[in-house]
């Protein structure tokens, strides 16, 4: 059977509904609290955005001086002599413990395969050939 099923019982709770509200709003002390709560809120939110607009524009302006140094040092840059390039000597490379091949001056380890056309062994550490 449902809770409210006849339109006294609906009207009966619709006047209770009514009754508690007014009931409430009579016993309310008037919302002072409240209004000096948002106040603070609103005076504590206004501080926050100018402090964060001033360290917005003083960022900005730190960024404006560091583009204003970046281009006198690349017109500084561009003005200064460039050095001659260092020409590059062919010295023989030094082997000191092992056998090493060398081709064109540049060094190369042990062969993957070895003279004969033999696949090494992963294990294969004392056979030089």
């Amino acid at each position: 059977m449902p809770l409210f099923s006849t339109p006294t019982q609906f009207a009966a709770l619709g006047l209770v509904l009514i009754a508690g509200w007014l009931l409430g709003l009579a016993s309310h002390p008037g919302g002072k609290k409240w209004k000096a709560r948002y106040l603070a809120e609103r005076d504590a939110h206004g501080a926050t955005r100018k402090e964060t607009d001033l360290r917005a524009s003083a960022a900005e302006q730190r960024a404006v001086e560091a583009e204003h140094e970046n281009a006198r040092l690349v017109k500084a840059a561009a003005a200064a002599p460039v050095a001659a390039p260092v020409a590059r000597t062919t010295a023989a490379p030094v082997s000191r413990d092992r056998d090493v091949a060398y081709s064109d001056g540049y060094a190369t380890g042990r062969p993957g395969y070895a003279t004969d056309g033999t696949k090494r062994g992963w294990f294969d550490f004392n056979q030089r050939r």
